[in-house]
């Protein structure tokens, strides 16, 4: 092929040379340590380097990239040590994860790498959300994510790209079409004749290029990061290529066509390249030879450096401190004593609204949230006040916005997004639980967002707009849940939330919004995160609960004077407050663990074990669990009372008294 260089000058058609070989002759190098056993997996991608090399080139130093496992020219073209990607390869305390993930799943916001996860699609959301975070401050940058063909096929696939178009975000989306996911050929995966021609039914524009010729992605993708910057908009790049090793390497390429790799061969980015150079009378031969060796050397030398590393520390303390992020060392905004009588969503809805006057870098995500004001009308009048740029109507897109509010935290923003139910936070569970919840731990990086959950029964609703699914989080590092009962706690725990680094599942219970009120000071303050609250003294016994089933524990103390009732609210489930659990079951020796989420695994089975395991010498009883039934929660509001743990309490506590 004829090399069309002109545009470039000899010195800067060498480097590229360079960078393109650096991530080859790593990977051969690789595949000699995985042969000896000294490091335990590779993703190969020698045969499509050009890709990440030339995008990566294409870009500025200061805009963020969304990686896989096969795209090594990224980290090296963004000039990452070799010695530290070795010892993150080996599994080192000194790596880029500290020894807490494999190959390629971390990131270093240093170099403006986002770190994958296995699931590949939810990367092309965290590029939305970085790329609006560019578009909010006029910055003149755009943001790229990788998938392969297979990766298409996955919804988050379809969510990004639907969010890019709708909200105009200059977000490059880079298809690596390899011919196969893992040994799945396209022609399995989708039935459109190229992947590129999805992009015009997202309403961008698209274009499918050779990957495998470094000036013509190199060119392409500068050319459409100047379109994205310019006209706001997204843009689809489908890059034609092939990987000559298998998936991974115990994987094999027994199911690949012999002739296939024939044809490839023929058109090695690296190879060609080469030639072309040297047909161009920019490289010779021998300058070449000399560049390969000279690399070749470095590599030995970084690896030498890496082989100096010893042997991992074990701390038990430095991996649980790791697991969040810090917050500022700055002390908590103290309650006024003045206030007003506030229902409970008026008290959320003013902790938000001050909140958002106090942080400019507050963005509000959610369905209906904008001119509507929100399923429940929490953010009725925030548009008028804040704008359209902060309060954003979403698409049905829970995975892409919760994404995208990862992006955002990236660039330094923070987000509040609103489910219209906690129910439908299932479509978006991967991005919590494996993207948000784990981030900080694997490498170092906060997810600065609120999830509020309208969640709970007792309304009629039906199995999908009435669970109780805070157990669902608890069991996840990383994540903090908290679930308050009160008008007062609602403000001051949501405000806190929105200021802790951390992603934190907000749950409002539906009942509450307009059935309590209650005083609350007037100015912005915060409930600290983790403390529990005793609602009142007693000696007979206490009741360990939260939300809701504070409520009803305290009708039922009102309509039982004759049992004296410890009550413990615990406003927190992740993390839990145990020093007042503790005092709680010292202060009777009988304690009642009482939720509204059914029974079979609930946060109250957690503080059951707890208690038993800490605190059994102050025991005078069998702790007991009072849950709802362990069924989806019924529609008809005679069933829907029976499912309730409320209609098994008198019963409950009747247990624990007489034992």
């Amino acid at each position: 092929m004829a090399l069309d260089y002109k545009h470039l000058p000899a010195e800067q058609l060498i480097q590229f040379y360079k960078d393109l070989l650096l991530p080859r002759l790593i990977e051969e190098k690789m595949l000699v340590l995985l042969r000896q056993g000294k490091i335990s997996k590779w993703f190969s991608g020698i045969g499509q380097e050009a890709i990440a090399v030339g995008a990566t080139l294409a870009l500025q130093p200061d805009e963020w990239i969304m990686p896989l496992h096969r795209n090594l020219g990224v980290f090296t073209t963004r000039r990452m040590p070799l010695h530290q990607l070795f010892l993150q390869w080996q599994g080192s305390q000194h790596g880029y994860s500290k020894g807490r993930e494999r190959s390629f799943h971390f990131g270093s916001a240093g170099h403006y790498i986002c770190g994958m996860i296995s699931h590949l699609g939810p990367q092309l959301a965290v590029a939305d959300g970085v790329a609006l975070a560019n578009q909010l401050r006029h910055d003149k940058k755009c943001a790229l994510a990788f998938t392969g063909d297979g990766g298409t096929s996955e919804g988050d696939f379809h969510e990004a790209l639907n969010l890019a178009a709708v909200w105009d975000l200059p977000v490059i989306f880079l298809v690596e079409n390899n011919g196969y996911g893992l040994s799945t050929p396209v022609r399995e995966q989708y039935r459109c004749s190229s992947l590129v021609e999805k992009a015009k039914g997202y309403g961008m524009e698209g274009v499918q290029i050779d990957g495998n010729n470094l000036l013509t992605v190199y060119d392409t993708i500068r050319g459409v990061r100047d379109y994205c910057i310019k006209n706001q908009k997204p843009y689809l790049v489908e890059c034609m290529t092939f990987r000559m090793r298998g998936h991974e390497e115990a994987s094999g390429t027994k199911y690949v066509p012999k002739e296939l790799f024939a044809k490839w061969e023929l058109k090695d980015p690296i190879k060609n390249f080469e030639l072309d150079l040297i047909l161009a009378q920019v490289l010779t031969s021998e300058e070449a030879e000399a560049i390969k060796e000279n690399l070749r050397q470095h590599i030995e030398d970084e690896l030498s450096r890496a082989k100096e590393d010893g042997p991992i520390r074990i701390s038990t303390e430095d991996e649980l401190a790791d697991v969040y992020a810090q917050p500022q060392t700055v002390p908590l905004l103290a309650a006024e004593e003045t206030g007003n009588e506030l229902r409970f969503i008026d008290a959320i809805k003013q902790g938000l609204w001050q909140a958002m006057e106090q942080d400019p870098k507050l963005i509000l995500m959610g369905q209906d949230i904008a001119e509507y004001g929100g399923a429940f009308k929490i953010t009725e009048g925030f548009l008028e006040k804040f704008g359209k740029a902060r309060v954003r109507n979403t698409p049905l897109c829970e995975s892409a916005v919760i994404g995208a509010a990862l992006g955002l935290s990236l660039e330094g923003y923070h987000s509040m997004v609103e489910m219209q139910f906690a129910d439908f936070i299932s479509s978006g569970f991967n991005q919590v639980v494996n993207n948000l919840a784990k981030i900080h731990y694997r490498w170092g990086q906060s997810a600065h967002t609120v999830i509020r959950m309208p969640t709970g029964g007792g309304m009629g609703a039906g199995p999908f707009h009435s669970q109780s699914n805070e157990a669902w989080f608890v069991h996840t590092p990383g994540l903090k849940v908290v679930y308050p009962s009160t008008p007062e706690d609602a403000k001051g725990l949501l405000i806190a939330a929105l200021n802790d680094p951390n992603p934190v599942l907000f749950f409002e219970h539906k009942g509450l919004y307009r059935s309590i009120s209650g005083q609350v000071p007037a100015s912005p303050y915060e409930t600290p995160i983790g403390k529990a609250r005793t609602v009142r003294q007693g000696d007979d016994i206490s009741i360990i609960t939260y939300g809701m089933g504070v409520h009803w524990a305290l009708e039922y103390a009102e309509q039982h004077p004759e049992t004296s009732i410890e009550l413990l609210d615990l406003r927190t489930l992740q993390p839990l407050d145990y020093d007042a659990i503790r005092n709680c079951v010292r202060q009777t020796g009988r304690v009642l663990v009482l939720h509204e989420d059914t029974l079979t695994g609930g946060i109250g089975a957690e503080i059951v074990a707890w208690i038993t395991e800490h605190c059994f010498q102050w025991l005078d009883a069998p702790v007991i669990r009072c849950a709802s039934l362990d069924t989806p929660i019924p529609f008809n509001t005679v069933l829907e009372k029976n499912f309730m743990a409320a209609s098994r309490l008198p019963s409950a506590v009747e247990r624990l008294l007489s034992y």
